[in-house]
């Protein structure tokens, strides 16, 4: 399949990050029930952010599809705005626009190829603090599998996602040790969960990024209500929250 060349790329994506800017700001998540100034009314908000370095690429279509479904569980509920936040190659990191449609968000994503590098979690949370400030965000979430960064930077900007009220769902993919650690404490800190998952775990990783969706555009009564139906994404975040609370 031929890749889109990443000019194409840059021209689709309404927002970017400076390669090495560091005065953007991070990312903002959730506050209960609150209604949002957005042009959609009604809507959630949630940042969608994704390390799309070389290692992430069998686990790439996967994200893909699961926004998808995202927007639906969402969409049963009140509707979501999603921004994509990622970070590949040599100090490449970038947003996009709010997406309040499922297939073009998946167009994106669809043209963006993984490339190695180191990860740039300082830079998503900087996008996020940066987004938060303007409006609201119900959502920040995370997919990674390293973390090759300062620990004490990172946890100081997400300090600050918890005083702004906005959780981060962090999810890491495999095992490394250093990326848990982190993980958590940023999870920690903004009152938010942490979950991992493996590349044979796609309707796992499916199931609780749905009930992140659900909390977004609904807050803890949605989540409540998607557990009642038998939702086992929502239980497990139901139950870290409770934890975090």
């Amino acid at each position: 399949m031929t890749k889109t060349p990443p000019e194409k790329i840059r021209q689709d994506m309404e927002t970017g990050i400076a390669a090495s800017s560091s005065s953007g700001e991070i990312e903002a998540f959730l506050k209960k029930a609150a209604s949002i100034p957005a042009p959609q009314e009604g809507a959630g908000r949630l940042m969608f952010a994704l390390d799309a370095t070389m290692s992430r690429q069998p686990t790439w279509d996967q994200a893909c599809h699961i926004q998808s479904e995202m927007f639906q569980e969402a969409g049963k509920i009140g509707g979501l705005e999603i921004k994509l936040v990622y970070f590949r190659g040599f100090n490449e990191c970038r947003a996009s626009r709010w997406f309040r449609d499922g297939r073009e968000l998946a167009s994106v994503m669809g043209r963006i190829s993984c490339q190695g590098g180191h990860t740039q979690i300082s830079k998503v949370l900087s996008a996020g603090l940066n987004e938060a400030r303007k409006a609201k965000i119900h959502a920040l979430v995370y997919v990674g599998d390293c973390m090759e960064e300062d620990i004490d930077t990172l946890c100081h900007k997400a300090g600050e996602l918890g005083l702004l009220g906005v959780p981060m769902f962090c999810f890491q993919e495999g095992t490394d040790p250093a990326a848990e650690t982190a993980f958590k404490e940023m999870a920690r800190l903004t009152k938010g969960a942490y979950c991992r998952f493996d590349a044979g775990s796609a309707r796992q990783l499916t199931d609780l990024l749905k009930a992140v969706a659900a909390y977004a555009a609904g807050g803890r009564k949605a989540l409540k209500q998607l557990e009642t139906s038998g939702g086992q994404g929502a239980r497990m975040l139901l139950e870290q929250l409770g934890r975090a609370s």
